[in-house]
């Protein structure tokens, strides 16, 4: 057997970052990838007798008690997809589309604030905008550009605000609270959320031919039953977040208590039957393994590459490029994360890099709530970016067909733009995610 350890850690740290971008560019699964290549690893630097490890370290991921907490929030978003509770609430919403200029757009973007408040996920978001509301933005005479972007990055909100999946894997991956973390979250979601209406607003207002205003019989608004399209949603968002907040209970009670929410909200809608049960579970669980065996994989990566002294050496290694200050070294750790959002899934990145990042930044000084935050926000730059943003493809599979991948990518460029603006401004000015301590 080969003694890999021989070649020391800062070549064996560039052997291990070789394979796993050979393996990927084969096509081979991420989370197959970060296995292999941990096994690779621990034969070949420790011996046979450390396989072990790789049991011991997937059974301390897969066991983690907050880990129910993602099927359950996954579960409400698959609920929330084939339930009729999304259309009603974009139909009554209607209103405020109806004299403001861009007010489609903006009518947009609050429903997928409502839809990020009770699912916590994209794909289902993203699409469901993409359903209801780009084709209706289109028809009015909307700006193209103007249209997909808001749709796009209106649906990528769900990972920013309470209950975000990627906060949850976070607080998993940093063992900090996921309570704290949906505190933390709150404001700078928001924040993000008024930056793109103040944009809509702004831009229809200096180039009034992208947003014409409507009639109301283009609006086509029917009798909608404002207290059935809004009850059930915010009830939802008060359920979930009103009993984290308040302490009554746990993120994964909470979740629990969403899906129990939603259904009976589809069973009073008279939507829930059990086809829709069967297609949900299964949605769920093609999800939910998805993001299972990633960290797996990338929880027995980090495990054996921080007994190879990977972590220490990755510290040492940008501590000295940033020179020893603070911030330099945060910005180079947000490149980093940027640079690997663009071809690596959200959950790859968290569980790969947080374990090695966290404790860098807890050194100096930082608090892992706050670089929480800031992690989240740089994922929602991810989920936009070419060449693989998520949400451009989520959007892609719903929009027409004359509507081109290069062309969503395009009209993502100034929410990109907004995103990397409020990423600034939550690291110059921390305390807009630690306004509740």
């Amino acid at each position: 057997m080969f003694d890999l350890s021989s070649l020391g850690i800062a070549w064996g740290s560039l052997l291990m970052l070789a394979m796993m971008v050979g393996l990927l560019l084969t096509g081979m699964q991420l989370a197959f990838v970060t296995g292999f290549v941990a096994i690779f690893f621990t034969y070949t630097w420790f011996g046979v007798d450390a396989l072990p490890l790789i049991a011991s370290r997937t059974y301390s991921f897969a066991s983690g008690y907050v880990f129910l907490a993602v099927p359950m929030f996954v579960l409400m978003a698959a609920l929330l997809d084939r339930s009729g509770i999304a259309r009603d609430l974009f139909d009554a919403m209607k209103v405020v589309g109806r004299k403001v200029r861009g007010g489609v757009a903006v009518q947009t973007l609050l429903v997928a604030v409502l839809l990020a408040s009770m699912s916590g996920v994209i794909g289902g978001e993203t699409v469901l905008l993409g359903i209801l509301a780009l084709p209706q933005m289109l028809r009015l005479g909307y700006n193209r550009k103007l249209a997909i972007g808001t749709t796009c990055a209106g649906g990528a909100l769900g990972t920013m605000l309470p209950p975000s999946i990627v906060l949850i894997i976070y607080g998993m991956t940093a063992s900090v609270s996921i309570g704290d973390l949906f505190k933390a979250s709150f404001l700078p979601a928001f924040l993000l959320a008024a930056c793109y209406i103040g944009y809509v607003l702004i831009v229809c207002k200096l180039n009034p031919d992208y947003a014409p205003i409507p009639s109301d019989e283009e609006l086509e608004q029917n009798d909608v039953s404002y207290f059935k399209a809004l009850f059930f949603p915010l009830l939802s968002v008060a359920v979930v977040l009103g009993s984290i907040y308040t302490g009554v209970a746990s993120v994964t009670e909470a979740s629990a208590l969403g899906v129990v929410g939603i259904m009976i909200s589809a069973l009073i809608r008279g939507e829930l039957n059990w086809l829709m049960l069967k297609e949900s579970a299964i949605a769920t669980m093609r999800t939910c393994g998805m993001i299972m065996w990633i960290g797996i994989g990338a929880s027995a990566l980090v495990g054996i590459y921080n007994l190879m002294g990977g972590i220490d050496f990755v510290e040492e290694t940008i501590l000295s490029l940033s020179g020893g200050n603070a911030l330099t070294t945060l910005i180079i750790m947000m490149v980093i994360l940027l640079v690997l959002g663009m071809f690596l899934d959200w959950v790859g990145v968290a569980l790969l890099t947080m374990p090695i990042f966290v404790p860098i930044v807890i050194n100096l000084g930082y608090d892992p709530i706050w670089f929480g935050v800031v992690f989240c926000l740089n994922m929602q730059v991810s989920f936009l970016s070419p060449p693989f943003g998520p949400a451009a493809f989520y959007l892609k599979s719903v929009a027409p067909k004359d509507i081109s991948l290069g062309e969503i990518f395009s009209s993502l460029l100034p929410f990109i733009a907004l995103q990397v603006f409020v990423l600034s401004l939550v690291i110059a000015f921390p305390q807009l995610a630690m306004w509740w301590k």
